[in-house]
C-alpha cells in the first residue's frame, strides 16, 4: 500500500527536504556546545516520525567506522536505516555504503530486501571515502583520489546492474574492480527502475560520477558563485552522456525569532568548537581537495570554522529567522537545486520547529511562483551568499 501523501507535498515540482539522521554521538557539528539530539535508536525513532509529520520526505543515515573527530560512538548505516523505515510509514531512508569496505553483492541483495520490507522507502549514498584511517585500520587498500571515484563508479553500475537485470539472462559485468557471470538477484526492488542513488563530491571525478551513473549529485554548503559554476558544470557533463541527475545541497539550520538571534547561536557552536577534533578533521580532509587534478575536491577552500559542521553546512546561510531561511530556499531552488539536506543542533525540538514555520512557508512561496526566475531571487536574496 502506497503511503498518503503529506498535505504539504501535493505539488510535483516541490522541493523536497531530507535530514541528516544522527546515528553517531556527537551531534552534527564538531563543537562542546549543549544539543538536545541524542544518537540512540529511540530518540532517532522519534526524530523520524517527527519528521514525517513535518513533511520532510527523506533521511539520510551517516556513515562511520571509528571513533573520530567528536563521533565517539556510531551506529552502522544499513541496520540503521532498517530499523527506522520499521518504525515509520512514509519516509524515505537513504543509506550510506563505501566501496572497499562494502562488497555491491551484499549491498545490492541487502538494499532489495529491505526495500522490499518497507514498500520500496530506501535509497543508498555512495561515499568514496576521504578518511585515510578508516581503510588502513581494516586492512583495505587507500587508493588514490581518482581510483576511489572510478571503483565507485564501476559500485554504481554494478548495483544497477544486478537491481534491473534480466531474470533469464542474470548479471554480467567485466571492470576492474569487480566481475559477474550471469548472477540473477531475486527478489528485485519494487521501485522502477531501481533504488535511487545519491553521490557527494566536488572533484572532477565527482562530478564525472555524477553526470554518468548516479541519480543524486549531493553538495557541501557553497557561495552564490559555487553553486551556479557547480550546478551548470555537471548538467554540462552530463548532457554529453545522455543522463539526468538531480541535485541536493547540505545545509545547516538555525532558525530563531531574529537573525541576531540566529546568528549568535551560529557563534556560540563555532566559539565553543572542539578545536583537537576540528584541526584532525582539517587535517585528513586536506587530501580530498588537495589530491584532486582540479585542486577542489571537498573541503579544499573550507576554514576552521566552517569544518565545524562536517559538510560545509554554515555557508549554506540557512540561519535567520524563518522568513530569511525560506527565502533563501527557494533561491536555492531557482538555481537548480532539487533537495535541501538539513542539520540540527537541538533535534529534539528543531525537526517539529522547521516543519511548523519553514516548510509551510516555502510551499507557500512555491504556490505564489517563487524558486523559478533565478534572475529575480538573486536580486532579492543573492546578496548573502557573495563571496565577503
Amino acid at each position: 500500500m502506497a503511503a498518503a501523501i503529506h498535505p504539504l507535498n501535493a505539488e510535483s515540482d516541490r522541493l523536497l527536504f531530507a535530514y541528516w539522521v544522527p546515528n553517531v554521538s556527537g551531534g552534527l557539528v564538531i563543537s562542546k556546545i549543549p544539543q538536545n539530539t541524542n544518537w540512540d535508536l529511540e530518540s532517532n525513532i522519534r526524530y523520524a516520525k517527527a519528521a514525517e509529520d513535518a513533511g520532510f520526505e527523506y533521511g539520510l543515515t551517516q556513515m562511520r567506522f571509528l571513533a573520530s573527530y567528536g563521533a565517539a560512538k556510531q551506529h552502522e548505516s544499513v541496520t540503521f536505516s532498517q530499523a527506522i523505515l520499521g518504525a515509520t510509514k512514509s519516509i524515505k531512508i537513504i543509506a550510506a555504503l563505501l566501496p572497499g569496505i562494502w562488497d555491491p553483492t551484499v549491498a545490492a541483495k541487502q538494499i532489495a530486501s529491505i526495500e522490499n520490507y518497507s514498500n520500496g522507502r530506501v535509497a543508498v549514498n555512495v561515499v568514496s571515502g576521504w578518511f585515510k584511517g578508516e581503510f588502513t585500520a581494516l586492512g583495505q587498500w587507500w587508493l588514490d583520489h581518482a581510483e576511489r571515484y572510478r571503483r565507485s563508479n564501476e559500485f554504481i553500475r554494478v548495483l544497477k546492474g544486478i537491481w534491473t537485470s534480466n531474470d533469464e539472462t542474470g548479471f554480467s559485468f567485466s571492470g576492474d574492480f569487480y566481475k559477474y557471470n550471469n548472477y540473477n538477484l531475486s527478489p528485485k526492488p519494487v521501485q522502477s527502475p531501481h533504488p535511487e542513488i545519491f553521490q557527494g563530491g566536488n572533484s572532477d571525478d565527482a562530478r564525472n560520477n555524477a553526470a554518468e551513473v548516479s541519480d543524486w549529485y549531493f553538495m557541501n554548503g557553497n557561495d552564490l558563485d559555487g553553486f551556479r559554476e557547480q550546478i551548470e558544470d555537471v548538467k554540462a557533463r552530463a548532457a554529453k552522456t545522455g543522463h539526468t541527475v538531480r541535485f541536493a545541497v547540505n545545509g545547516f539550520v538555525i532558525v530563531r525569532e531574529t537573525e541576531e538571534e540566529a546568528i549568535s547561536v551560529l557563534q556560540a557552536i563555532q566559539g565553543k568548537a572542539d578545536k583537537e577534533a576540528v584541526v584532525q578533521f582539517q587535517e585528513a580532509v586536506k587530501q580530498a581537495g588537495a589530491s584532486t587534478s582540479n585542486k577542489t575536491g571537498m573541503w579544499a577552500n573550507s576554514k576552521f570554522e566552517d569544518l565545524v559542521q562536517y559538510n560545509d553546512g554554515f555557508k549554506t546561510k540557512l540561519i535567520g529567522t524563518k522568513e530569511q531561511v525560506a527565502e533563501r530556499i527557494v533561491l536555492l531552488k531557482s538555481l537548480g537545486i532539487d533537495l535541501v539536506l538539513t542539520a540540527f543542533l537541538h533535534y529534539d525540538q528543531e525537526i517539529k520547529q522547521f516543519g511548523d514555520e519553514v516548510i509551510p512557508l516555502v510551499r507557500q512561496y512555491e504556490k505564489d511562483g517563487r524558486g523559478r526566475d533565478v534572475d529575480y531571487e538573486i536580486e532579492q536574496t543573492g546578496d548573502v551568499y557573495r563571496k565577503r
